[in-house]
């Protein structure tokens, strides 16, 4: 495995730092549960970044990348079904893609909104449809996710079936988790190191204190695990390494954001700190593909059959 990043993939990630940079920190006196935004979207779709995948010498393991350096913002974007799932169904869909498990409709479904497209993947295979309004539930205002979500009440009469293997399309999702797990989990560990640097109790800086420096070198530790196992599975194609990318993903999800939290004194379960802005993100995610035991099982099979 390439340890490095390629010039190209250098430049990429440089020029998506510049385009994102105003969207890097929580604006002045913001202290909502979600943050979107349609220009930094618009702006992604327009300068090709979410199109990556496309280029034969960039490749998935690049479309990883950007997901990963995208989820590190505040700002929630539609970027990693779009980046990594969209062109093995159909580049055209529109977006925002919506992924729904296969009998798992009372779930809520991120960016899920009148005109998205949601993609219905289970045994059966895998289909499509543009949602209707009437198909949404109640706007769920004020979520503890971090992300903008709403209900499906149901399935329209009529999907388009697409002709691809709903393995294949569940192996890209689960890498587009672990990627998008893999940002988030890194922009969380960077906002509570910097908290602990600035933050004095008895007066020490709370980064001086042995105790917490042992937990996030350990926290540290795990979320780069869930980094490159993320970009490993992108870049192989394996059902393995998809499986347990999104496993370690979920299992680190919920081990380190108790540590954070717990550093910032709960301020993190409130609006006074940004940190939510991640590990709420966190909490949906490891509940996506049934889990971390559905993940466990999927990587068993792919490992040993």
């Amino acid at each position: 495995m390439q340890l490095s990043l390629s010039e190209d993939q250098s430049q990429i990630l440089g020029f998506l730092d510049g385009l994102t940079k105003p969207y890097a920190s929580v604006p002045m006196h913001d202290h909502s549960l979600a943050l979107t935004s349609g220009e930094l979207d618009a702006a992604l779709v327009e300068n090709g970044f979410l199109d990556v995948m496309a280029e034969e010498e960039l490749g998935p393991a690049t479309a990883a990348l950007v997901v990963e350096k995208l989820a590190r913002l505040p700002f929630a974007v539609e970027a990693a079904a779009s980046a990594l799932v969209r062109r093995l169904i159909d580049p055209e869909l529109p977006r925002p893609l919506c992924l729904v498990e296969e009998g798992q409709l009372r779930k809520p479904v991120r960016f899920l909104a009148d005109g998205a497209t949601v993609v219905v993947v289970g045994p059966s295979g895998v289909r499509s449809f543009t949602v209707s309004a009437d198909l949404i539930g109640a706007p769920q205002e004020d979520t503890l996710y971090a992300y903008p979500v709403a209900f499906l009440t149901g399935l329209p009469d009529t999907l388009t079936t697409h002709d691809v293997d709903p393995a294949e399309i569940t192996r890209a999702w689960r890498v587009a988790l672990a990627a998008e797990a893999a940002g988030l989990l890194g922009a969380a560990l960077q906002s509570v190191v910097t908290y602990v640097s600035e933050r004095k109790q008895f007066g020490r800086h709370l980064a001086t204190f042995q105790a917490i420096r042992h937990r996030l070198a350990e926290d540290q530790v795990v979320t780069n695990g869930v980094y490159w196992l993320a970009i490993r599975a992108a870049a192989s194609g394996s059902q393995a390494d998809a499986a347990m990318a999104a496993l370690h993903a979920q299992e680190a999800a919920k081990r380190v954001t108790y540590d954070y939290h717990q550093f910032l004194g709960g301020m993190g379960m409130t609006l006074e700190h940004p940190l939510h802005l991640w590990t709420y993100r966190l909490k949906l995610l490891t509940a996506e593909l049934g889990g971390r035991g559905a993940n466990a099982l999927a990587a068993a099979d792919a490992l040993w059959g």
